[in-house]
């Protein structure tokens, strides 16, 4: 699957992120990058109370959605580092959707206000 754009296609690449987020083990695996740095499957799969394949499917699918970049290391090692470009795209998407959401619930509160001054 191709990655989402997230300069030109902010809805794609916070899809990618949420849907990448709903799972605790990617979470975990991505908190741990944030905490210590970049790291290679075995690396991950010797903090982590899960296996270095299980890892390695969870890696693809977080660099699916740009989370996380792998490079090449010493003697070829791949080591994976967290990409935070895709994070603050969804950020910033939630944050449209809560300005959008707060201006209907305003208008909400505004029309239940009148209604009980006007006794209707």
């Amino acid at each position: 699957m191709p990655r989402p754009d997230p300069e030109t296609d902010t809805e794609s690449t916070a899809q990618a992120v949420f849907t990448a987020l709903a799972d605790p083990t990617r979470r975990g695996i991505l908190a741990e990058l944030a905490a210590r740095g970049p790291a290679t499957a075995t690396d991950l799969a010797e903090r982590l109370p899960i296996s270095r394949q299980a890892i390695a499917k969870h890696l693809a699918l977080l660099s699916d959605a740009g989370l996380v970049r792998a490079e090449t290391g010493e003697r070829r090692r791949i080591r994976f580092r967290l990409q935070t470009r895709p994070v603050a795209v969804a950020q910033s998407f939630l944050a449209a959707m809560a300005r959008d959401w707060d201006g209907h619930l305003g208008a909400l509160r505004d029309h239940l206000d009148d209604h009980r001054r006007n006794g209707t």
